[in-house]
């Protein structure tokens, strides 16, 4: 299985319900690092898993709906905590309707999955991970 990843990040605000989340249930902001990994068995004709500068580009444009937001007043996210495995699953989606509409061009046909990683700091991440539709 090849792959290709590209990286950007979010800066956002949030606060979650529920008393597991201690001092988070108070408004913060987080920084993510977003990388999306993108997956194919086979390299298309030009040798690339997808176009690097079109994967880069889609991803920025998904990540500025989100970006400087403070997700608790985004109907999206209406009654959810925003947990940063939720974002790693709400940006695959976004990604995934993308990747469909063949925004990421003709190689983003051949992609047969997706990984969505986004890490809070240098210790602590998470990901959501899917197989692609065609």
């Amino acid at each position: 299985m090849y792959s290709l990843t590209v990286r950007d990040h979010i800066m956002i605000a949030h606060s979650f319900k529920g008393e597991i989340f201690g001092p988070a249930q108070r408004l913060h902001g987080a920084t993510y690092v977003v990388d999306c990994e993108l997956k194919r068995p086979a390299l298309d004709a030009d040798g690339l898993v997808v176009d690097i500068g079109r994967a880069s580009a889609v991803l920025g444009e998904v990540l500025a709906a989100l970006n400087y937001r403070n997700l608790d007043d985004e109907p999206d996210f209406a009654g959810q905590n925003t947990t940063t495995e939720r974002l790693a699953g709400v940006i695959f989606e976004r990604m995934a309707a993308r990747i469909k509409a063949g925004d990421l061009g003709p190689g983003g046909a051949g992609l047969t999955a997706m990984r969505i990683t986004l890490a809070e700091s240098h210790v602590a991440w998470a990901a959501y991970e899917g197989e692609l539709g065609g």
